[in-house]
């Protein structure tokens, strides 16, 4: 059942897309990433030698420092942090680099004027975009990646209908969310073997999940489905806004 959305979007239409790579001079890598009025700005300075205490010094640290557009971070933000680094050691190649830290800054530009929902966690549109924006940061510095990666929100409505990235007054009438990042494994650097898990290519599966508000399985199933073909779209268009500034340089 289709549902009409104040902007004129589909239930899966996701906002228009945009993403510059190399738009900070010291930075060694960077990418500011937009979905609609939604902007937020990755850097990524390293790697630079030793990593910090409690990490592991075989492999390449990562550590993310979430700053948001205006006042200090506070709890959501300390798990957009934790959210951000867990899935780049879960795309990135931590044996390459071993004892060093690669440090990883998120600045949102805009939030749509978004300010924090029922749920207690700054609106949801920006973690997706964050993970868009580090991803082609990443790039950019040329850290070794095993695969790119793409993110997206799902939000459930009071009325059980399935929304893809969710305006702001949609978000205001959400009963809950999921954060959905998939692999790209087309532009993978593993061997075609390397990238099956149990058999099924490494598309069909999930780099992190992460659900606030209370949705029945069923409705998470939902979400999963919807989300993962609406990823299509956003890995052909990394993939081709790659390529156009590969091409260009």
């Amino acid at each position: 059942m289709d549902i009409d959305r104040k902007d004129g979007r589909t239930a899966n239409q996701l906002r228009p897309l945009s993403c510059t790579r190399n738009v900070l001079n010291r930075a060694h890598g960077s990418a500011s990433w937009s979905q609609g009025e939604t902007k937020v700005l990755a850097a990524v300075y390293g790697p630079k030698a030793g990593t910090n205490k409690n990490e592991n010094p075989e492999k390449a640290c990562f550590e993310v420092i979430w700053k948001p557009k205006t006042g200090q971070i506070g709890k959501a933000e300390k798990e957009y942090e934790m959210i951000l680094k867990k899935t780049v050691q879960s795309i990135c190649v931590l044996n390459v680099h071993p004892n060093t830290t690669t440090s990883i800054i998120i600045q949102v530009v805009n939030d749509d004027g978004a300010s924090r929902n029922f749920l207690d966690c700054i609106f949801p549109k920006l973690l997706p975009c964050a993970i868009n924006a580090l991803c082609a940061a990443l790039v950019d510095a040329g850290i070794p990646l095993k695969h790119l990666a793409v993110a997206i929100c799902c939000c459930l409505t009071e009325s059980g209908h399935i929304l893809l990235d969710p305006s702001k007054l949609e978000e205001q009438r959400m009963k809950a969310f999921v954060y959905l990042v998939f692999p790209n494994s087309t532009l993978s650097v593993l061997p075609e073997e390397a990238l099956k898990v149990r058999g099924e290519p490494m598309e069909h599966g999930l780099i992190t999940s992460s659900t606030h508000g209370v949705m029945s399985v069923d409705d998470y199933i939902r979400c999963l489905e919807r989300g993962r073909a609406a990823t299509s779209k956003l890995s052909d268009f990394f993939r081709r806004n790659l390529q156009s500034q590969v091409q260009s340089d």
